[in-house]
């Protein structure tokens, strides 16, 4: 097994598949896991240079990440990688009771001890970008600050108000935050400037990133500036997109390799939880190209008793299954359709809907013979992935077209899942045909390096 040059925990499994494909794509095989693996797991992945482990933090509170993260942050240092990373959403979008991001950074560093860690959230590749410390994010193409982005700022969960991330951190942590921004990344005292960011007393340190030229400076102070054991680090997958830039200068990595489109498949099977209006245009946009769509009733799936609400969405599943035809079921058409309100958030009932769905979606997978499916909903499939009996995922297409939500190869014990193809589509993510082009396996969203 060679040396690893990265390990992460993702803080939900869009995420985790996120940073997958940015270094799959790249030249960077990487494995992904659903649970910490054994040895005889790991080493069936021995040829990988990363190692992910998908996790649920980002829906979870500060007491649940104090008796889990601790665990997962020991088994990343293990691997003895270059770099451990605690990978966030690009938008950032957390607080201090849900997916407090400024807690994960201080029991990583109980693990990696206190050096400065290096936080990246811009990333070009996704439309994600800093400036001067301040987060936008594109929608619709254009680009807000994420205060003012139309679906961020209202998050049902995590509303974005403060575009400053390290304001933002302050009410998560009383750890201090320090800044290299644009200015200082492109003066020829480059080098200079981040030195001095991590020798001042800066528990964190916030590089910005707004284009390749950014990027690719990051990535270099990163590499130079890591540390002997493993270098903790925290941000979106953009700390992956700056690095790789840096491995490739260097010769360390490959050059990105070319992935065979996989066709259409007759059938697909969509789960979603999402209520984001983008999620809303795909799945009207579905409806139209030939699925069926069922809705589901989201509180019954919260807490209604198990079997009576997922035997009856299989049963209707199937049965549009049965007629030749694609299925799309989902609790919500958009943030109109959102009961969140009525659904608790302290007993688990909100996580139960994600579960719920992936035992719906493996009764559809099994039953049906299924050789891909869809869950979306960042969240959702955190919850979803873990009943359909998936051990690891690795890359099978990058989608270009839509980053961040990549056509993955499931890996499973239950030979009725093993292998099948699964995309996991984050709320934001995707274009308006996302779902009929993983259906359709078209080639225009096969990566051409």
């Amino acid at each position: 097994m060679q040396k690893a040059l990265l390990s992460y925990y993702g803080d939900d499994l869009t995420g985790s598949t996120d940073v997958m494909e940015a270094l799959s794509s790249q030249g960077v095989d990487t494995a992904l896991f659903l649970k910490i693996p054994d040895a005889a797991l790991l080493q069936r992945f021995a040829h990988c240079r990363a190692f992910g482990l998908a996790g649920t933090s980002r829906s979870q509170t500060p007491a649940w990440m104090a008796e889990n993260l601790l665990p997962a942050f020991l088994w990343l240092k293990s691997l003895g990688a270059d770099f451990a990373h605690y990978k966030v959403c690009s938008t950032f979008d957390s607080s201090p009771t849900v997916g407090n991001i400024g807690k994960a950074i201080e029991i990583g560093r109980t693990v990696f001890g206190k050096a400065p860690v290096p936080l990246v959230v811009g990333a070009p590749q996704i439309r994600r970008y800093t400036a001067f410390g301040n987060l936008f994010a594109a929608y619709r193409g254009d680009t807000y600050r994420i205060d003012r982005h139309p679906v961020m700022s209202r998050h049902p969960v995590t509303p974005m108000d403060e575009a400053d991330i390290r304001l933002h951190l302050s009410r998560q942590t009383s750890l201090s935050a320090g800044l290299i921004d644009l200015a200082h990344l492109s003066s020829p005292d480059a080098d200079a400037f981040a030195d001095k960011a991590f020798a001042e007393d800066n528990d964190i340190v916030l590089l910005d990133v707004a284009d390749e030229a950014s990027q690719a400076v990051v990535g270099r102070q990163l590499w130079r500036r890591r540390v002997a054991g493993g270098q903790f680090a925290c941000g979106s997958s953009g700390l992956e997109y700056a690095l790789v830039r840096e491995w490739r200068r260097l010769g360390l990595v490959d050059d990105a390799p070319a992935f065979t489109p996989p066709g259409p498949v007759d059938r697909i099977a969509v789960v979603s939880g999402s209520v984001s209006p983008t999620t809303e245009r795909q799945i009207r946009h579905a409806l139209e190209h030939g699925f069926d769509g069922i809705a589901l009733d989201a509180v019954a799936f919260a807490t209604a008793e198990e079997g009576s609400v997922v035997e009856d969405a299989v049963a209707r599943g199937l049965s549009s299954l049965a007629e030749g035809r694609s299925v799309i079921l989902y609790t919500a058409l958009g943030p109109s359709a959102d009961r969140g309100d009525a659904i608790p958030l302290e007993d688990g009932s909100r996580h139960r809907i994600g579960e719920r769905l992936g035992l719906l979606l493996k009764e559809l997978v099994t039953r049906a013979g299924l050789r891909r499916a869809v869950i979306a909903g960042g969240d959702t499939s955190s919850h979803a992935l873990g009943q359909l009996s998936v051990d690891a995922l690795n890359l099978r297409l990058p989608l270009p077209q839509s980053p961040g939500s990549p056509l993955c190869t499931a890996h499973s014990a239950d030979p009725r899942v093993d292998g099948i193809e699964v995309a996991l589509k984050g709320g934001q993510v995707g274009l308006d045909d996302y779902f009929s082009m993983i259906r359709d396996g078209r080639p225009g969203y096969c990566m051409i390096p």
